[in-house]
């Protein structure tokens, strides 16, 4: 139940999800990219980073210096995010 509480929360914020979708068009992005691409400030962007990472949505790796995200081959209620993909 915490875990879909998690995956509610994350998805219920339209920066997020502009994030999440970039993260499924591009398959991989940097915290600049995603910042540029939603038009938010590197700070605002990491907090949502922060929260998609704390509900499994997306992962962390390393591109030599820098931190790139993607989405969780394992992503929960991927049928879920899929509808809510259609409507936004």
């Amino acid at each position: 139940m915490r875990q879909l509480e998690k995956f509610l929360k994350a998805v219920a914020n339209r920066r997020r999800l502009a994030i999440l979708k970039f993260l499924r068009d591009n398959q991989t992005a940097s915290l600049v990219e995603m910042s540029r691409e939603i038009d938010l400030a590197f700070r605002s962007t990491s907090k949502h980073l922060r929260v998609l990472l704390d509900a499994g949505l997306i992962e962390r790796g390393q591109r030599s210096k820098y931190a790139e995200f993607r989405l969780n081959p394992q992503l929960p209620y991927r049928n879920l995010l899929r509808e809510i993909f259609k409507r936004f």
